[in-house]
């Protein structure tokens, strides 16, 4: 397939911007045929580049109007080994995940954290052998909401797990999952039922060893934490990205969070049916 580069003008743009337009591209280009594989950028100039594997000029024009309407200035043909010999290797770019292999996966990700309220009265109630049990059972229905939505567990909390997304609309949907699969648990074993907390965030993490660091990790991880069990609770860019999709929102006002100079203003994503 041909391989092109656009360029566009990015005056005023902020990194997280440029990483949820690529991410919004991510989204669209299977309609078209077409592999967004990474971006340069450069905020001093105002200048960015993206590199696309595309059936035409067209089609990958195509997707960036359609995706956020940001179309590049221009777009030309290119080969591989000119690109890499004057822009360097597209493993360093800011997109990138693996080295010296072409990036499908922008570094912005949706986090989200789940967190069970009350485990340790488990314990206290049912003992150790059955509160396991009711954690593997708690595992299993996020474990299974995660991979029906393309979310990836980075690890497991104790009481919870911490997953991440390359999009923010299948972050939200899996959130709704988990939280209905929680309540068809509880209608059916009253006795055991568990009341779970979700927090998400969204940005671009640092990775190392498997496991995500940064603002938007500890920002997920403290919005879950002022959930109460059976939100799902995510701050107003998560809202933002995701507008057009049909999720519905509550405003809950502003809270401040642990770590964070300034309130966050939050939202609940309603998901009861």
């Amino acid at each position: 397939m041909p391989l092109y580069m656009d360029r566009h003008e990015f005056e005023g743009a902020k990194p997280e911007d440029v990483a949820a337009a690529h991410l919004r591209d991510l989204d669209v280009q299977g309609k078209y045929g077409v592999k967004y594989l990474t971006y340069w950028l450069d905020y001093k100039a105002g200048n960015g580049f993206c590199l696309v594997e595309s059936p035409s000029k067209e089609a990958a024009e195509t997707v960036h109007r359609e995706a956020h309407g940001f179309v590049g200035s221009e777009i030309i043909e290119v080969e591989w080994g000119a690109v890499e010999s004057f822009l360097g290797n597209i493993g360093d770019t800011s997109a990138a995940q693996r080295p010296a292999e072409p990036v499908t996966e922008s570094a912005f990700r949706t986090v989200l954290f789940s967190d069970m309220v009350g485990s340790t009265e488990y314990t206290q109630r049912f003992g150790d052998d059955k509160h396991l049990e009711i954690l593997r059972r708690h595992d299993s229905i996020i474990r299974e909401s995660l991979a029906s939505a393309g979310g990836r567990e980075v690890k497991h909390t104790g009481d919870g797990i911490m997953a991440s997304f390359a999009s923010v609309a299948r972050a939200i949907e899996s959130a709704i999952d988990i939280q209905r699969g929680f309540a068809a648990h509880n209608e059916e074993r009253p006795d055991e039922a568990m009341r779970v907390r979700l927090g998400l965030s969204a940005g671009e993490p640092v990775a190392e060893s498997d496991d995500l660091f940064g603002a938007a990790v500890q920002l997920a991880s403290r919005i879950c934490g002022a959930a109460e069990g059976g939100q799902i609770l995510v701050p107003n860019v998560v809202r933002e990205l995701s507008i057009g999709k049909g999720f519905v929102f509550d405003d809950r006002g502003e809270a401040r969070l642990r770590g964070f100079p300034e309130p966050v203003r939050l939202y609940e994503v309603v998901w009861q049916a």
